[in-house]
């Protein structure tokens, strides 16, 4: 897991600046309502997409970013990552309708220094936001006392899911496929080849230990109807 930047506070009478990246427009409205009511907070931008969310980051310079894991396109994660790249590197709270336990321990290993549901109360993601500002890692209180288990025992956080012995991209395919999206439609929302789409669905099946294609659908169908009754 990298190694969490330092939090720099802003200066003097100056407000934190935050960007939300989230394709809902009425949800980045409803989080850019509740963070520009605190005095010291305001929304600096706000982002529909990875590339867009990038862009922001280099104009707008925020001190830190929101970002929506489940993003069409370039991934949330494969988009934490791409920040932690960039020179201004803002601090980064992950907020997903995703179940925490398959995905947070993914977000904080890719540099997001918290990790929000969207389940939760509206007014915890000013308690996270003020817990990351503060150099803190915020999680749910279940969730560090699992992560706090796991490392004891050595183990992996969610070892115990199927999708736990995928890679970041691996997973993203492996969430699409669940949605019902066909090859040439996950390679356009990834920006990949259909060729690259198709060897990741491949190391799926092998790790998974599926045998055809169709058995590989309905794997992914089901753990993406389960994910959704979270």
């Amino acid at each position: 897991m990298m190694k969490p930047p330092k939090p720099k506070p802003a200066k003097k009478n100056q407000p934190v600046k935050i960007l939300i990246v989230d394709d809902h427009p009425l949800l980045r409205e409803g989080v850019a309502r509740l963070i520009n009511r605190e005095p010291d907070l305001e929304v600096c931008a706000e982002a529909g997409n990875a590339q867009e969310a990038l862009k922001a980051v280099a104009k707008a310079k925020p001190d830190v970013a929101i970002v929506d894991v489940a993003l069409s396109g370039l991934g949330g994660i494969e988009l934490i990552k791409s920040i932690r790249t960039m020179g201004k590197k803002p601090l980064i709270l992950a907020l997903s309708m995703h179940d925490e336990v398959i995905y947070a321990e993914r977000a904080l290993r890719a540099g997001a220094q918290g990790y929000l549901m969207k389940s939760q109360p509206a007014g915890l993601i000013i308690t996270a936001l003020r817990d990351v500002l503060n150099g803190k890692t915020y999680l749910s209180e279940p969730m560090k006392e699992r992560l706090l288990r796991c490392v004891h025992r050595g183990a992996v956080p969610d070892g115990e899911y199927p999708a736990s012995l995928l890679s970041d991209r691996e997973l993203e395919v492996y969430r699409m496929i669940g949605q019902g999206l066909k090859p040439l439609q996950i390679a356009q929302k990834m920006k990949l080849s259909v060729k690259t789409v198709e060897s990741y669905r491949a190391r799926i099946r092998l790790k998974l230990n599926l045998k055809n294609a169709s058995e590989l659908r309905q794997h992914c169908i089901q753990w993406a109807h389960a994910e959704r009754a979270l």
